[in-house]
């Protein structure tokens, strides 16, 4: 009985689009072959002409995306529409695709909220009258439930989201992605391919743990063709909030963002300190630029909204 190892057939696989699909001797095997060498992989998802036509009516998406969790992607998601939605002559929405951790119903205070479907799709949950939210925590029964879903049922609920849900017509789509460089991403990439994508925004930390995983970030952006606008280093330094003095909490130990930046010809977007206050904000689902905007955090988070690296991608100007 011979054996063939998952790690040799994905080294010598032709790729579901090759003329060779199924029928080259290292597809032998495979649990796909037959599928494969039918010509239905090759075939274009029908949903993504489909997704095309209905964010045609969305003028500027932007993807929040990082190789590392827990370097506060969904916070700066949060942020990044409350600061576009506090200019109230823009309609802005929040589409959270973290489907296994929807952290964006806690973080914009919409937690137990539902969704509602009518004759022209889903209905997402607004925060104001200009700021659209959606996210599968709408859709769980308690935000304790876990989702236990195979890379193509989460995939087809990303499809869902981009296709069946009424965002209407918004100036700004930003879409909070999970960590890693896989299934979601992967998806959503396809899923926006017939649809014009200003970029993505990468966040990261000081530190080389996480530095080391963003740049798998960011050379998954460069295969996929996927516009970078940026990087945010989060959690650059800890900012007191009664004496104002900033202490390293997590060292940037091979420069930071600021010396990969440089390293890999990317604009640094801006670098935002620690302030507890963002975080209890973030639990108590409260926009921290509005309830702190004394914070050394909320200036910067500003002045990324308003740095010139994003403006030439979405042309916009937010005031607060």
């Amino acid at each position: 009985q011979s054996y063939v190892s998952g790690a040799s057939l994905r080294k010598h696989c032709p790729g579901t689009q090759s003329e060779q699909a199924g029928k080259s001797s290292s597809c032998e095997g495979c649990p796909n072959q037959k599928l494969c060498a039918s010509g239905a992989t090759k075939a274009a998802d029908p949903a993504i002409a489909e997704i095309g036509e209905k964010l045609s009516t969305v003028k500027h998406k932007i993807l929040v995306l990082s190789g590392k969790g827990g370097v506060g992607k969904s916070t700066f998601s949060a942020h990044l529409a409350h600061a576009l939605a506090s200019d109230a002559t823009k309609e802005v929405a929040l589409l959270d695709v973290d489907i296994c951790g929807p952290s964006i119903p806690r973080i914009m205070g919409l937690e137990g909220e539902q969704v509602h479907q009518s004759g022209s799709g889903w209905s997402p949950v607004y925060v104001d009258d200009n700021l659209a939210v959606m996210s599968i925590g709408f859709l769980l029964s308690s935000p304790d439930d876990a989702v236990i879903w195979r890379g193509p049922k989460k995939n087809g609920m990303i499809k869902q989201f981009l296709r069946d849900v009424d965002w209407g017509e918004l100036d700004y789509l930003v879409v909070d992605t999970p960590p890693g460089t896989s299934d979601e991403h992967l998806s959503i990439v396809q899923y926006l391919s017939s649809t014009h994508v200003d970029g993505a925004v990468i966040i990261t930390t000081p530190q080389e743990v996480s530095l080391q995983d963003v740049r798998k970030e960011i050379r998954f952006c460069q295969k996929v063709k996927l516009p970078i606008i940026g990087v945010v280093e989060n959690m650059s330094g800890f900012v007191c909030p009664k004496c104002q003095n900033t202490s390293q909490i997590f060292p940037p130990t091979t420069g930071g963002a600021e010396q990969m930046c440089a390293d890999l010809n990317l604009p640094l977007l801006g670098k935002v300190p620690l302030d507890p206050r963002i975080a209890r904000s973030c639990d108590e689902g409260r926009s921290f630029l509005a309830e702190v905007p004394d914070s050394p955090a909320t200036q910067i988070y500003l002045d990324i909204v308003k740095s010139k690296n994003l403006i030439k991608h979405t042309s916009y100007f937010v005031f607060i």
